[in-house]
């Protein structure tokens, strides 16, 4: 295994959503690498805005499995202790999560993490021209295990293809 770079470290995350707003994030997943290697991982039910779930079947998750669950802004201190000190946050097709993180922090009236985002869907295509470039087709290329919609298996892959990537020369 290629040495990487032992003063990166990134947080990749995935959110899964109720409805097609952007504010209704019903999960998260988050997993943090520090010198190519999870330092940590969390993933957190989240209860949306609204009881309408119109995603319940790509997910699984329904009004009934987060109606108990803290709203973004409460697990918020914990999710900015995880983000804290990450050079970049990554994400598969990162503009999705990256709009989901941005409206759920303007509801909660906190404001956007600095750190750019890294997006493994063009990171796939540069390095190993990997098309169609789905979470599951890269996974399955690079040989990472995946229960495609959990955001804890999702984080995962993605953080995944992020230090495959580094493994392989990429420097943010």
């Amino acid at each position: 295994m290629l040495s990487t770079d032992r003063e990166t470290c990134f947080v990749a995350l995935d959110f899964e959503t109720a409805d097609p707003g952007r504010d209704s994030a019903c999960a998260l997943g988050l997993v943090r690498v520090e010198g190519g290697r999870v330092a940590a991982r969390k993933v957190f039910l989240i209860r949306p805005p609204r009881r309408r779930f119109a995603f319940t079947h790509i997910h699984g998750i329904s009004w009934q499995d987060v109606a108990q669950s803290p709203t973004f802004g409460d697990i918020w201190p914990e999710v900015l202790q995880t983000l804290s000190g990450a050079n970049f946050l990554a994400a598969h097709n990162a503009s999705f999560d990256r709009g989901v993180l941005s409206a759920c922090c303007e509801a909660a009236g906190e404001p956007m993490p600095s750190q750019p985002f890294e997006c493994t869907v063009k990171l796939a295509r540069r390095m190993w021209n990997i098309r169609p470039t789905t979470l599951p087709d890269v996974c399955r290329h690079l040989r990472i295990p995946l229960r495609h919609h959990d955001a804890a298996s999702d984080a995962e892959a993605c953080a995944g293809i992020v230090i495959h990537a580094l493994e392989g020369g990429w420097r943010p």
